[in-house]
């Protein structure tokens, strides 16, 4: 069965990619999997300037998920493109750099230097991460938001997608906003800001105190935000949010979503999104389609009359 999906100008060969965060920088996975079957990888955030990230503890495990509290730990943007990147790029898959920046021009700039890179297959644009302190908030504005995405669309040539929070009243405002102002594709969603709490010692858990929740308990919330934003803009969708199985999968390509991202699962099942490819073809199969596309977006909501 052909899985190729195309989101505007981002063609995969198939709907299944591994998040930002997850996956490192790939090399730490390569004895788990089979990089050149994934729909593509999407590497750790990369920001201009080196970041230390946020004080520890910086995870914790919670009730059918996790917190968060990492901070955009990372070498800086010039040594992942002459580090990681370059090694990324033989991976034989679509490498989806993820950048995020501090102030508007922070965008562009690192997106004009990937224009010139070639193999890289987009850019995704991180303006949702619930955990950094010291910056511009674009993802919660919408006409911050678009302004970050008409930027970077003016700077360089390849494919963008911005990864939004949903950490606001409406995701759907925001993700029209940067519909019109050119983003290819949406990620839906970051994490949901989150705490917890050692009562006992009466502290929070995470050295940020704040964090971001992933896992399966964000899955039913990611699910009807995927819906929502599918009703009411012309965009493709990337659902990200607790998927650790195939009906997690056609769950969010039913509602709406043209590919789906592995998140948290990664952590302790590195090899689910090689599974899950080959999983795939039988369960569209059984709704009678011969391909993703057929199903993306076709839950029935009508109810019926007796």
């Amino acid at each position: 069965m052909d899985l190729s999906v195309r989101l505007n100008r981002l063609q995969l060969k198939n709907p299944i990619l591994v998040a930002s965060g997850t996956f490192g920088y790939a090399r730490e996975m390569s004895a788990f999997v089979e990089f050149e079957k994934l729909g593509g990888i999407i590497p750790k955030t990369v920001t201009p300037a080196p970041r230390p990230g946020n004080p520890p503890p910086r995870t914790v495990e919670t009730a059918s998920g996790m917190l968060n509290s990492i901070g955009l730990d990372n070498d800086g943007f010039d040594q992942f493109v002459a580090e990681k990147l370059p090694w990324l790029l033989t991976l034989g898959t679509s490498i989806i750099v993820n950048i995020a920046g501090k102030c508007m021009d922070d965008f562009p700039r690192m997106a004009e230097v990937l224009d010139g890179i070639p193999g890289i297959a987009a850019i995704e644009l991180n303006i949702s991460c619930p955990n950094v302190s010291g910056g511009v908030d674009f993802g919660t504005d919408p006409a911050l938001a678009g302004q970050v995405v008409k930027s970077v669309c003016q700077s360089c040539r390849l494919p963008v997608i911005a990864k939004l929070t949903p950490n606001v009243t409406s995701v759907v405002p925001i993700a029209q906003a940067v519909a019109e102002a050119g983003a290819d594709a949406v990620s839906l969603v970051n994490t949901f800001q989150g705490m917890a709490i050692d009562w006992r010692r009466r502290r929070p858990v995470l050295g940020n105190i704040l964090g971001g929740l992933s896992g399966p308990a964000i899955k039913p919330l990611a699910l009807r935000i995927v819906w929502q934003v599918r009703r009411a803009v012309q965009v493709p969708i990337i659902g990200i949010g607790g998927i650790q199985s195939l009906d997690d999968v056609m769950e969010f390509l039913v509602a709406g979503a043209t590919a789906v991202q592995i998140g948290t699962a990664n952590f302790y099942n590195p090899g689910l999104a090689n599974q899950l490819i080959t999983e795939l073809p039988e369960a569209i199969q059984s709704l009678g389609a011969t391909g993703p596309g057929e199903i993306i977006g076709c839950l029935h909501t009508q109810t019926t009359s007796k």
